[in-house]
């Protein structure tokens, strides 16, 4: 036994010792290609230390400032991870996919809801005899694609001088495709066109020329050719950005100013500012103040994203980079703000076009003690998503809370998500609305956001309403011209063009009420066409409208949350669902239940919940009938009574629910 024991020691210690030297060679054989790796950026090592003496390396004539437009899934940051990898600003195999995409709603959703900076260092080599090169300093700007998130896209540009224009070699021009271009175009940026996906059986690049030829006047042999997912062609993708794109504009030798482009709330440090560098420099310990609010702050950290926040202690003339100041406010970080030297005159640089918002919902805590929670949360996330205004309410139903504005539906859905997964608050949402204008018989007029604010007063009579329009561009294969053009019909729009951009591709131009399309237009339109159908939208004018206000009663009693804004044709229709809606996701009582959506004093939809009741006949066998009326009598007066005093709970799915009714067609 002693023996067995000792040859198992014997052999427990030989396996130990091969494991050990396995793992020795394993390494060895590892170590060239952790050597190359680190080779990528001689300058710099991937994710390494960047001293501010290697920033002043690059003048502005030597940086380059750029940033990725395309339309949903055209492989925007799956491009952006190539180029990080070609220039060793990450290892390849290393990190996530996606590196930038850096949200939890981003990786759920697979779409990129925030812009994000990333510095690389790239030598570029101009002849094929130039061994050494010029080293150049690009910055990069991965920017959504959703037209929900279209003011994150207009922030970017204005940081940048130049734009890549990814387009999908087998879908083609897509209508945000032509929407980012005409912000890039107006905004005076080079625009470099990439037909991404070439490595696709379907892909077709030389009719996405032609596209954007007919679409955009783009010389077609400008176009390059990429596959981000096997690497081919991305080679040319950098030497055209250096070659095309314009260094920035700015002085050396002028005071500082830098342009506000995004901030972000950190526990630990406050708010962390991303800024452009437009004249002079900008060092560790200055004092630097804010044109907009006039309070001064000390520098107390500054550096780039690289990708990371990686520390320099200066940032130069049109670089792009991070400050952290000792801002603990959001309120005092504002996009768009102008940041200069402390106790000097400069003049502001211009700012971004304020953020029109589309849809306005009510945000409010399930359980009422945490408002303060509530309140906290919504301040910090603003301070990463200033395109939100949030002004306070308090509801009947649903006590204290917020009105809020956001850009589209999504942009609404995704801050909820945020809101849940980044600071644990559990909201109720009420349904979304539009801002509508009112006109009464008076002369005054008011615009109305919240349906509940619009109150029936007898004394003022409204004369006219007008709805906010919105200009649709929708491309969609030729065959599916037909239902779409109905679809655009019983949601009230107006044809304002049809063109087909090829032979198989359709540009359809509706203006349309914004009321119609923000709950589930996009998702039936995808329904009717196979999932074939893109879809944009840009604000246009108010139209005069025929609009009522519906309320929802319990029991009599109005329910302020729930109130609604609907065309007088809908209106009937509408309400017979929602009390239908109503009535399964309320729970029964003790007491009967009454669910009405009336205009004004007419009730146009009613719906039931009788009550749960004891059998009080159960003891009666035979006997008169007197004595089992007196019993049902008895029980009528008492669930009277209760119906005088009980409350009905509406939970949380019955607003979802009526989300989703409150639109549909």
């Amino acid at each position: 036994m002693a023996g067995a024991a000792v040859l198992r020691r014997s052999a427990r210690r030989v396996a130990r010792q091969v494991a050990a030297a396995h793992s020795l060679s394993r390494s060895a054989l590892q170590q060239p290609e952790r050597l190359l790796s680190s080779q990528a950026s001689p300058e710099h090592g991937p994710r390494g230390a960047v001293s501010g003496s290697e920033l002043a390396l690059y003048p502005p004539e030597r940086v380059r400032n750029f940033s990725i437009i395309a339309h949903v899934d055209h492989g925007k940051s799956t491009l952006a991870d190539r180029l990080l990898e070609l220039t060793g600003t990450i290892q390849k195999g290393h990190g996530q996919p996606q590196y930038l995409d850096k949200l939890q709603v981003e990786r759920e959703r697979g779409i990129t809801v925030k812009a994000q900076t990333a510095t690389m260092f790239y030598r570029h080599n101009t002849t094929s005899q130039d061994s050494d090169g010029q080293k150049y300093l690009l910055n990069l700007i991965d920017t959504p694609g959703h037209v929900d998130f279209s003011y994150e896209v207009s922030r970017s540009l204005a940081a940048c001088q130049g734009a890549l224009l990814v387009v999908d070699a087998a879908q083609g021009v897509q209508a945000q495709t032509i929407a980012n271009f005409y912000l890039a175009f107006e905004s005076n940026l080079s625009i470099i066109p990439v037909i991404n996906k070439i490595d696709q059986p379907t892909a077709d690049p030389d009719n996405v020329k032609e596209q954007l030829k007919r679409l955009f006047d783009i010389d077609p042999s400008e176009a390059l050719l990429t596959s981000a997912k096997t690497g081919k062609g991305l080679e040319q993708v950098l030497p055209a950005v250096i070659a095309r794109i314009p260094s920035p504009p700015g002085k050396c030798d002028s005071p500082v100013r830098m342009l506000l482009l995004d901030s972000y709330y950190d526990e630990y440090k406050g708010v962390i500012c991303h800024v452009a560098v437009v004249d002079g420099a900008l060092r560790k310990g200055d004092k630097i103040a804010s044109a907009a609010t006039g309070r001064a702050y000390e520098v107390l950290d500054v550096g780039i994203m690289h990708p990371e926040l990686t520390p320099t202690g200066v940032l130069y003339t049109g670089q792009v980079g991070y400050v952290i100041s000792g801002m603990r406010s959001t309120k005092e970080a504002r996009i768009g703000d102008t940041l200069h030297q402390a106790k000097s005159t400069v003049e502001p640089l211009p700012g971004f076009k304020p953020a029109k918002h589309m849809v306005f919902s009510g945000l409010y805590p399930a359980d009422g003690s945490d408002f303060e929670a509530l309140s906290h949360a919504i301040e910090k996330l603003t301070c990463n998503d200033a395109s939100v205004s949030v002004t306070k309410e308090t509801s009947n139903a649903l006590g204290m809370g917020f009105r809020c504005g956001f850009l589209g539906l999504l942009h609404m859905d995704v801050f909820h998500q945020r809101l849940e997964q980044e600071y644990g608050a559990q909201v109720i949402s009420t349904i979304p609305t539009v801002p509508y204008i009112f006109e009464y018989g008076d002369g005054s007029k008011v615009q109305v956001e919240n349906p509940a604010a619009l109150a029936s007063n007898p004394g003022k009579r409204v004369v006219s309403c007008w709805e906010p329009t919105v200009i649709a561009t929708i491309i969609i294969p030729s065959e599916y011209v037909g239902p779409v053009i109905m679809l655009c019909s019983e949601r009230r729009g107006e044809q304002l063009e049809y063109t087909f951009i090829d032979a198989q591709r359709a540009l359809l131009k509706y203006r349309l009420p914004l009321k119609e399309i923000i709950v589930d237009f996009y998702n039936e339109l995808k329904g009717i066409t196979s999932g074939y159908a893109t879809f944009d939208y840009e604000d246009s004018e108010y139209q005069q409208s025929d609009l009522v206000k519906m309320d929802i009663l319990l029991n009599g009693q109005p329910v302020d949350a729930m109130a609604t804004i609907v065309h007088n044709q809908k209106a009937q229709r509408v309400g017979r669902e929602l009390v239908e809606k109503l009535k399964k996701f309320i729970e029964r009582q003790m007491f009967e239940i009454t669910i009405q959506a009336a205009i004004g004093s007419k009730v146009i939809a009613r719906e039931t919940l009788s009550a749960m009741r004891k059998n009080v006949l159960a003891k009666c066998y035979g006997g008169d009938i007197t004595r089992k009326k007196k019993l049902l009598e008895k029980q009528k007066e008492g669930k009277k009574r209760m119906k005088r005093v009980g409350s009905v709970d509406i939970p949380q799915e019955a607003f979802h629910e009526l989300l989703k009714v409150s639109n549909s067609k």
